[in-house]
């Protein structure tokens, strides 16, 4: 029997504790608590790994710090894009939507592309449709507006930028403890080890502040932001998503355990010291079958926590 193993995210990127209140600490670390506490209490029933990420993200995605679903952030035309994907190691089966608004829950979205279609990603008018015919959760824009993201857009449009959500200048600004804006980061997502040895990987994002164009980052996309092969690895990507795409960084921790013969925490490393040497910042999080759990990242710091059934929750942010 494997060891069973949880680990989420909530984004890498500037995390300085000089610039974070105690009161902002807590909250991060409570919506990464109920994270973890919502995938693990599927694992501890026998549930499935694929179950166990699902549950993890939602809870991720309906906490309003952190860029996924009801706390994503502003396209330049005022909109909140959502991206999602998820994927069983057991079979390589996996879905993914991007591009689609007002779905309260991507992930459960990308997940009935991946059980109810022959496809992998929906995208657009076509995901909503998708969305419409399964009875999917909807919920109107005023759901997913908060003030700390409204105000990012106005400060995005003002200096005529893209901003990723853990470029610095947005991070001094945003997390001065004498203002309401407070700045959560990147991206979230979760991978699993059940009793039976499977694993699962999702991930799900709001994506850049600014964004035009229809832009579409490496969440969505199965082997660039999320993949899961019960033979090598599940792993959750956070950071610039276009560098992620460049490298297919999530596939690329499980090519190297598979043709180098790597351990977990190795591959993983080299990958994020790879990811570096392209000019890419992030993380990620990794589980293999044993159980084994992984979290490296090259930026100051990553909202993230683990549990296993021999290790008690741990939740950290810093480096």
């Amino acid at each position: 029997m494997s060891k069973t193993a949880l680990a989420v995210h909530g984004g890498a990127g500037t995390i300085l504790k000089s610039e974070m209140t105690a009161e902002l600490e807590r909250e991060y670390r409570g919506g990464l608590e109920d994270s973890l506490k919502a995938g693990w209490e599927i694992l501890l029933k026998n549930g499935s790994s694929l179950d166990a990420v699902e549950a993890a993200v939602v809870a991720l995605e309906n906490f309003p710090l952190f860029n996924a679903g009801r706390g994503a952030v502003f396209t330049h035309e005022g909109k909140n894009e959502l991206d999602a994907s998820i994927m069983n190691g057991a079979d390589l089966a996996a879905g993914a939507v991007a591009f689609v608004k007002n779905i309260k829950n991507p992930i459960s979205l990308a997940r009935l592309v991946m059980e109810k279609t022959e496809h992998i990603l929906l995208a657009g008018d076509g995901a909503e449709k998708f969305a419409r015919q399964m009875n999917v959760e909807s919920a109107a824009d005023a759901y997913f507006f908060t003030e700390h993201r409204y105000q990012q857009l106005l400060k995005a449009r003002e200096a005529g930028e893209i901003q990723l959500d853990h470029a610095k200048s947005m991070e001094n600004e945003i997390r001065n403890p004498k203002s309401k804006i407070q700045n959560p980061l990147g991206t979230v997502g979760a991978v699993a080890c059940d009793a039976a040895g499977n694993l699962a990987a999702a991930t799900s994002t709001g994506g850049m502040t600014n964004k035009n164009f229809g832009r579409v980052g490496d969440t969505p996309l199965i082997g660039a932001g999320t993949y899961a092969d019960n033979r090598t690895c599940a792993v959750s990507c956070t950071g610039h998503g276009e560098f992620f795409m460049k490298t297919l960084t999530a596939y690329d921790v499980s090519a190297r355990m598979k043709y180098k013969n790597l351990s977990l925490k190795a591959a993983a490393n080299e990958v994020i010291e790879n990811l570096l040497l392209i000019g890419g910042e992030g993380g990620l999080i990794a589980v293999d079958a044993f159980g084994n759990i992984a979290l490296p990242f090259n930026s100051s710091g990553m909202y993230r926590g683990l549990t296993t059934s021999d290790v008690a929750p741990q939740i950290e942010i810093y480096r």
